[in-house]
């Protein structure tokens, strides 16, 4: 037992996570709760962000720090656990969409990876600059461009795919804005997503 710190948390820190997993691999029911539970929490960060109004920007640097976490989080399990029909609803998607579909989520993994342990939060995000009554919350929010990461620490493997996440943060998401990056991803979420899970 603890008390999450997150509304939808279900461990109490990394360790904790990885045991679970590894216990519950293989339980058909177990994975369907997790997915169904991941993809409620997704959809409820990603809504958050244009529904609030009026934020500080240390609540909306929050605010889109958890949707980047739950984003990624859905694809990663969607791509491990739900393969063929994650494959499927990328197959249904224009060529030219599926290319900034994909890039897009490099671009979040990027962000996920650095942001918070390399950069800072306000490195990533340019809040909107406010004008009376024109407010439209985080979503209206951009991602900064932002400078080539140090690679040094990391394996060649490791430093190749950190720069295709880069390079994609700054074709995809650099320069756009926070709504628009997350409604895309968000909808193919869905899409990708067995119907139990979402009902």
């Amino acid at each position: 037992m603890f008390t999450p710190r997150r509304e939808h948390a279900r461990f109490c820190r990394p360790r904790c996570r990885v045991a679970w997993n590894r216990k519950h691999t293989g339980d058909p029911q177990a994975e369907a709760s997790a997915l169904e539970w991941s993809i409620t929490a997704m959809r409820e960060a990603v809504e958050q962000l244009a529904r609030d109004q009026v934020l500080d920007r240390g609540h909306g640097f929050a605010v889109i720090s958890e949707a980047v976490w739950y984003v990624t989080i859905v694809d990663a399990t969607l791509v491990r656990y739900h393969r063929q029909a994650y494959k499927s609803a990328m197959k249904s998607q224009a060529p030219a969409r599926r290319r900034t579909i994909e890039g897009t989520f490099a671009g979040l993994r990027f962000v996920r990876n650095q942001m918070g342990y390399h950069l800072d939060p306000a490195d990533f995000l340019q809040p909107e600059r406010s004008h009376p009554g024109a407010d439209r919350g985080v979503s209206a929010w951009t991602w900064r461009p932002v400078p080539e990461p140090d690679l040094g620490s990391l394996p060649p493997r490791g430093q190749a795919w950190e720069m295709t996440r880069y390079r994609a943060y700054q074709s995809q998401l650099a320069g756009h804005t926070i709504g628009e990056t997350f409604g895309r991803v968000a909808a193919f979420l869905m899409l990708a997503a067995p119907h139990l899970a979402v009902a």
